[in-house]
């Protein structure tokens, strides 16, 4: 772009002086061509430069939508940047540097830079690809925002708290610059600046972390190891994403992630052990946690569904803690049914899920176990006889009676069990004659299947002068001969080739059995 005849600061000053003389020749009566609206209300120079900049960028931002050689557009883009910033025009500035634009970068950082526009030129570094210093600029503003650069004309600034602003713009610069490392390949851009993004919103962090945009995924050794030992919750959402998302099958990121959720919970439940009177939802939401489901659940639903970490490391962590259904899970990994039975039943004194596990165990003798803790506790506790009669009540019919009354207290009340004892008796005796019949039956149809067979081997034939083999068709007068299941007479060289399961039909009597109407057996 060519410079213009004469600047307009010149152009103006002239015209300002111009007024001035007209209006000094109308009070002597010397008529001019100035009109007299200038005359009456003479514009200031400021007004008229704002309005000389104003056109320009008119024509400019029109310019821009025409087709120009490349110096041409670099020189309207970074000439319009300008003449932005001379009329402090935020929006505008913004806009044009986060957008495509042809600015020339090195013409405008340090005009930018000494004026204040930081954002600008955190956007116009972006918008060029120069990521690293971008960031370096947003982790300035989200170090240490002022609120100057966040102004709003629509706002009165005076009107608002200095912490909003101050609060506001670091979210911001922690946003944008979230914008950029979640397209960033580059592992070490990454880790430099998730420290002060994560310090204003962890959110922000584990979105950079977790991004799909980028080409390539950063290495999960080194997020892990970089990650602030303090920021529990971002290290687990993170591990939590390797696991669910990236279906990750590495045990050790799954041993890391029971760890560091059990020690999450058993921090969580000394803390409410404390205060007996607060509520675990509240203190668990307290903590304005970045996950919706309370610490307790996350730890119980990955413990049931994953089998890739170290149940042994975990138990050992929470051992000395009130995490009693944590512990029956665990314990159910390492397949000791007995302590499981013991915590479902008399720590958790859930007797569904004592029976369910019973039922699950798939063994009668699981179901008198569970009744003999019910009626002998241990450490000094009541003897549970609802929870004993609500097992005889519901699996009562599959206990052997004998075992159940040696396993009954002499303390129990009777009448508390009576009815279910007596129920369990019918049932027992129930069970043995109904065994009674089917064993009968079976002896019945055995002896009939006997008879039918013996029957069939010892039938006669009759051969004459006349019978053939019915495969090779020659006489067999006195000659061995063989009949087959379905009554088919082959000579007993036929016989030797044939087979004795084979007939010279092609049945494989093995394969194909055959039952004749007279072996039925009929109700």
């Amino acid at each position: 772009m060519h410079p213009p005849p004469a600047p307009f600061e010149d152009v103006i000053d002239d015209g300002l002086l111009a007024i001035q003389r007209a209006a000094f020749l109308k009070k002597v009566g010397v008529e001019t061509a100035v009109n007299d609206d200038f005359l009456l209300n003479p514009p200031t120079r400021s007004d008229l430069l704002e309005s000389a900049v104003k056109h320009i960028i008119r024509y400019l931002e029109a310019s821009r939508q025409k087709e120009l050689v490349s110096a041409v557009r670099e020189g309207v883009d970074t000439l319009l940047m300008c003449l932005y910033r001379t009329l402090n025009s935020v929006d505008k500035m913004e806009k044009l540097a986060s957008s495509e634009n042809n600015c020339v970068v090195e013409e405008l950082e340090t005009l930018l830079e000494d004026s204040g526009h930081l954002r600008t030129l955190a956007f116009l570094y972006a918008s060029k690809g120069m990521s690293s210093k971008a960031l370096a600029i947003w982790r300035i503003l989200g170090r240490n925002y002022p609120s100057r650069l966040l102004k709003d004309s629509s706002m009165d600034e005076s009107t608002m708290d200095s912490n909003v602003w101050d609060i506001s713009g670091k979210e911001t610069a922690a946003a944008e610059a979230s914008k950029i490392l979640e397209e960033s390949s580059d592992q070490a851009l990454v880790l430099q600046h998730l420290g002060w993004i994560a310090d204003i919103n962890q959110h922000f962090a584990i979105q950079i972390l977790t991004s799909e945009k980028r080409e390539s995924q950063l290495s999960p050794d080194d997020i892990i190891t970089a990650i602030d030992s303090k920021k529990v919750e971002m290290l687990q959402r993170y591990i939590q994403w390797l696991i669910e998302e990236q279906e990750s099958c590495d045990p050790h990121f799954h041993s890391l992630y029971a760890l560091s959720l059990a020690k999450s919970a058993v921090e969580l439940d000394s803390t409410q052990s404390l205060d007996s009177s607060s509520d675990p939802k509240i203190s668990d939401q307290s903590l304005n946690s970045i996950f919706e489901q309370p610490i307790r659940e996350r730890l119980q639903i990955f413990l049931q569904s994953s089998d890739l970490y170290d149940p042994e490391e975990v138990l050992h962590l929470i051992e000395g803690s009130e995490l009693w259904l944590e512990k029956a899970i665990l314990y159910r990994k390492l397949g000791q049914e007995a302590l499981v039975l013991r915590i479902l039943a008399l720590k958790l004194e859930d007797s569904e899920a004592a029976e369910q596990y019973c039922a699950e165990i798939g063994r009668s003798d699981a179901y008198v176990q569970l009744l003999d803790m019910y009626l002998d506790p241990q450490n000094g506790k009541e003897p549970m006889f609802k929870a004993a009669v609500r097992l005889l009540h519901n699996h009562g019919e599959s206990l052997d009676p004998f075992r159940v009354l040696e396993t009954l207290s002499p303390d129990m009340p009777l009448q508390i069990a009576s009815e279910t004892i007596l129920k369990l008796l019918k049932a027992r005796f129930h069970h043995k004659c109904q065994g009674q019949i089917v064993h009968n039956t079976s002896r019945a149809l055995d002896l009939e299947a006997r008879l039918a067979r013996l029957e069939e081997r010892s039938r006669h034939v009759q051969i004459n002068d006349e019978s053939l083999c019915d495969s090779c068709h020659a006489r067999l007068g006195t000659k061995l001969f063989a009949m087959y299941p379905d009554d088919t007479v082959v000579c007993y060289k036929c016989y030797r080739r044939q087979g004795e399961s084979t007939s010279v039909t092609g049945r494989n009597f093995k394969q194909d059995v055959l039952i004749k109407p007279g072996w039925l057996v009929m109700d």
